[in-house]
């Protein structure tokens, strides 16, 4: 799809009004957000399989729903849409069959250098402190990384108490969820 395509398309589906049907305001329905992975499998079997409606959660998404840094920009949205958004409760769902967890840090650099990111741009983020390991390594078990993510989130210093945590997998051939970690 170009952009020219999606600028058309748009244009279509304000003009017949399309819209109406999506109408809510920012506060989740359910209380809840949702950290999941940007897995193009996901983006229709998800709320389907969870009977999300439109409104119901606030979605965040990243490359293997991983949490690293407990500063980072996923953990700020967490964190604003509890204290602003009304959100009450935290789940992590990642998925089986998740390309993060094939990532190859020193693969994906030589596939940035063919695609013109010079060895020097490299060289300079990692004298700059950047390593690219840390930021783009994978992860062995969807169940571990998952209850990494989570960890992050409930021992967070800004975190409610009274805010639940949970961690999730999805099947994304089936949407069949399994918990890994639930808070009481």
């Amino acid at each position: 799809m170009s952009l020219e395509k999606m600028l058309a398309y748009n244009e279509q589906f304000v003009a017949e009004k399309k819209y109406e049907e999506f109408v809510t305001d920012s506060i989740p329905n359910k209380r809840m957000v949702i950290f999941t992975c940007m897995d193009s499998r996901l983006v229709q079997l998800l709320p389907n399989a969870i009977n999300l409606k439109p409104g119901d959660v606030k979605m965040v998404k990243n490359a293997g729903a991983i949490i690293r840094k407990p500063f980072d920009s996923i953990m700020k949205s967490i964190l604003v849409a509890i204290y602003e958004l009304q959100a009450e409760e935290v789940v992590v769902i990642g998925h089986h069959d998740c390309g993060m967890s094939h990532v190859d840090p020193g693969a994906l650099t030589a596939k940035m250098n063919e695609r013109g990111i010079s060895k020097e741009t490299i060289e300079t983020l990692t004298n700059a402190g950047i390593n690219l390991y840390d930021e783009f390594h994978g992860f062995e078990t969807v169940e571990e990384s998952v209850e990494q993510s989570v960890g992050i989130i409930r021992n967070h210093p800004l975190l409610p108490k009274e805010v639940n945590v949970h961690g999730l997998v999805i099947d994304p051939k089936t949407g069949k969820l399994d918990v890994v970690t639930k808070d009481s």
